[in-house]
């Protein structure tokens, strides 16, 4: 397992697609987050746009550490993608929290929750393609919050370097409340990085969830 870079503080910008563009990534890092993700983008689209790959997902160095986002679930694409990206990046974060059905269609994202062995091929996949710290981004099951302990598990014999969990199942989407107790299991379960994330709209709501 590749190392972590050091954060200058435990508050993360999430990645949001439509959202998270480097304007608002380096208001982000000037207000002392931590680090910062890139919006997702798909494996196919990485390579698709190999020879403009700055161009097409734009960062600036202020940014560091900064972590790009993958999404997708064909190995060889992914294998490909992660060496496209590799130079550019510290870190590279692998999305299967998305419950968008245009995305979970494809057996991507929070599709894969459901598929535990190919997850490990995937995660197997990408750490051994890149020095680089390999993390994962999930959410807590498809319509019960079942299926996050198998993923988490297999996450920390893979070698990915940290989780963030969301924890909210893909039914929910983005309604009712995230479950932080389930990130507080999840801690106890294993020993790697664990970063919460969910409902956490004012600075004191990251103050109760890091007491939690």
């Amino acid at each position: 397992m590749s190392k972590l870079p050091h954060f200058q503080s435990k508050a993360f910008l999430a990645p949001m697609a439509g959202l998270s563009d480097p304007a608002l990534r380096l208001l982000c890092k000037e207000f002392g987050a931590g680090l910062v993700v890139t919006e997702f983008v798909s494996i196919h689209a990485v390579n698709a746009k190999a020879d403009n790959i700055t161009k097409f997902i734009e960062f600036s160095e202020q940014e560091r550490p900064l972590s790009c986002q993958l999404f997708g679930s064909d190995l060889e694409k992914i294998k490909q993608a992660i060496k496209i990206v590799e130079p550019y990046f510290d870190i590279i974060d692998f999305n299967m929290g998305c419950p968008a059905p245009h995305v979970t269609q494809q057996m991507a994202c929070s599709a894969l929750l459901q598929k535990p062995e190919l997850t490990r091929s995937i995660f197997r996949t990408m750490v051994s393609s890149t020095k680089k710290p390999v993390t994962v981004k999930i959410r807590s099951g498809i319509t019960h919050p079942d299926k996050w302990q198998d993923i988490a598990r297999i996450a920390e014999e893979e070698g990915i370097a940290m989780i963030t969990f969301h924890p909210r199942t893909v039914k929910q989407g983005y309604s009712g409340k995230a479950d932080w107790n389930l990130i507080k299991e999840m801690k106890q379960l294993v020993k790697i990085p664990v970063c919460g994330n969910g409902d956490i709209q004012t600075p004191e709501d990251a103050k109760r969830m890091l007491d939690e």
